[in-house]
């Protein structure tokens, strides 16, 4: 008797993976693009320097940190300001900020500091060039800032307790790149190796931010306490991240880049079936899963949050790890697949965010399998956005079908289903979601509700013959353009549209900024409402002089106890 070839377990259906209740409990993974840049800094042997930081008494001045990888160097060109407490707000509509920087394309002279001094501090109100990759700002956070100085000053180290509380001494507010403000756009960096990956350049900002930041607290404690000052425990350096506040302007991304979110959850969805398909699990691997679900445990006693719907969701994922620890400490994970009979428990014993969580920790294993897929997550095809005016009708009705059957009982006149409406604000150019029937916003209204708008297609291809090719229709319809142009780029990118109504009475735009920041690396998601959240960047994680490829990947999972 022949032995029976192994089963090949599929990705996951778009109808399941694409709701937003689920898209808004994604967990980072091997592929989020934290990860992806430490992991190549680290076996590239990138070298870090600070050539210059020009900081005075008062905490004013600039620093330059570089980043020198096999081919290029980046620098983070960092300007600190003197804040009056006042004009601090994490609001994009602010016009001051504790520090301001910018990402250069290679080495900055003396003339381009200067350049930039006149233009980084201001964010919006300047303009940078071409040699700028991107430009960012962020805010301290005042208490735990006070704390760290005045306990380093005076030769302590902080209090742990605070450190938990919050988990960052400064949070962005906006890191800016793909031609913002003047700085390159994404054309210009794409084909560099070490930033094909999406926002890598971005990561690369955050990563040494976060660095100017821990010497930014060190150097005010020194002013302040002289000879009595000490550095920062490395320990407790290490804990800290980089908070970042999150609002509605990030939530239409994941709308607005059908093939970009697709090649995302594309590859994170292989990920997965490729690990699900193992017949059976070795036992150096079930090893990394427990060790990893151990160290998952200790970060997700950590995360906090005052929003009600995350401290319901924090409960349900509380509950989730006792029945997961439980579950594999039996034999579960020793039988044939045993990565797939896992997901599928999961499926039935665990809420979406313990559901979604296995997916992430099941591909921590197999990095020889899954990170290779982070070459894959760019968009590089352009020719997807030309309407293919040649299609039938027939067949345009036959895709709305098929990738919006849901919608198509909606009644789209009823207010619970069209209740939102998403514009563009006048002062900030800046998304917004509004309320349609209260607000006069509705001529103003945005595409970024794709499942309406193909309903609307349907109805009105309705009583067009089938075999008319789609561009006859669109002549007359104009209107339909985009929804057509969504639909055909959908027969390549399964996963380019959410399955759910974007414009409901009860939509949660944070699902949507969850969805993106999981994929960045973001951990300890904290909603401040249902429409801005806040989050920590690179908590865990070496900073440049201890990075080596042995800490440069499982840092975002915390040793130690909760």
């Amino acid at each position: 008797m022949g032995s029976v070839a192994p089963t090949y377990i599929p990705r996951r259906a778009p109808e399941q993976v694409m709701r937003l209740s689920r898209l808004g409990s994604l967990h980072q993974c091997r592929l989020s693009f934290m990860r992806v840049l430490t992991r190549r800094m680290a076996r590239d042997g990138w070298t870090f320097t600070r050539p210059v930081f020009a900081i005075d008494d008062k905490g004013v001045g600039h620093a330059v940190y570089t980043a020198q990888g096999p081919e290029r160097a980046y620098s983070l060109v960092a300007f600190a300001h003197d804040l009056p407490p006042e004009m601090r707000s994490d609001r994009v509509i602010a016009t001051a900020w504790d520090t301001t920087f910018t990402l250069f394309d290679g080495v900055p002279t003396e003339q381009d500091i200067e350049r930039l001094s006149r233009n980084v501090p201001l964010q919006e109100a300047g303009r940078v060039s071409e040699r700028e990759i991107s430009v960012s700002r962020a805010n301290r956070s005042v208490r735990l800032w006070a704390h760290f100085v005045d306990t380093l000053a005076s030769g302590r180290q902080p209090d742990q307790d605070r450190i938990d509380a919050v988990g960052y001494l400064m949070r962005t507010t906006a890191v800016y790149g793909s031609g913002k403000l003047g700085a390159a756009d994404r054309e210009v960096i794409a084909d560099r190796e070490e930033l094909q990956v999406p926002f890598q350049a971005e990561m690369l900002s955050v990563y040494l931010t976060r660095t100017f930041v821990r010497d930014l607290v060190e150097h005010m404690a020194r002013v302040k306490g002289g000879d009595q000052a000490v550095r920062l425990d490395p320990a407790i350096a290490r804990q800290l991240g980089i908070g970042n506040s999150t609002g509605l302007g990030m939530a239409p991304f994941i709308i607005n880049h059908p093939i970009l979110f697709n090649n995302w959850i594309m590859a994170r969805e292989e990920a997965i079936a490729r690990v699900r398909s193992h017949q059976t699990a070795t036992q150096a691997e079930v090893d990394i899963f427990r060790a990893i679900l151990k160290r998952s445990a200790v970060s997700i006693a950590r995360w906090q949050s005052q929003h009600p719907i995350q401290i319901e969701k924090l409960a349900h994922l509380t509950s989730d790890m006792r029945a997961l620890e439980a579950h594999v400490q039996q034999e579960a994970l020793l039988l044939d697949y045993p990565w797939d009979r896992l997901v599928r428990w999961s499926e039935t014993a665990l809420s979406e965010e313990g559901q979604e969580l296995v997916a992430s920790l099941i591909l921590e294993p197999y990095a020889d399998e899954v990170d290779g897929l982070a070459s894959c997550m760019a968009d590089s095809n352009s020719d997807a956005f030309v309407i293919d005016g040649a299609m039938q009708i027939k067949e345009v009705r036959a895709l709305i079908e098929d990738r919006f059957g849901w919608a198509l009982s909606l009644d789209w006149e009823a207010p619970e289903h069209c209740a939102r409406a998403w514009y563009v604000s006048e002062e900030k150019l800046e998304p917004r979601m509004g309320e349609r029937f209260e607000e006069p916003i509705a001529e103003y209204e945005q595409p970024l509700a794709p499942a309406r708008d193909a309903a609307a297609a349907h109805r009105a291809l309705a009583d067009q013959g089938d075999d008319r090719p789609i561009a006859e229709f669109l002549l007359r319809h104009p209107e339909h353009r985009h929804t057509i142009r969504r639909l055909q780029m959908s027969r390549i990118a399964p996963y380019s549209e959410v399955q759910d109504n974007t414009i409901s009475a009860t939509v949660l735009p944070i699902d949507m900024l969850r969805a993106k920041l999981s994929f960045f690396g973001a951990t300890h998601f904290d909603p401040r409402s249902d429409r801005w959240v806040r989050i920590c960047m690179y908590a865990g994680a070496p900073y440049p002089e201890d990075l080596t490829t042995e800490n440069a990947d499982l840092w975002v999972y915390p040793e130690g106890t909760g």
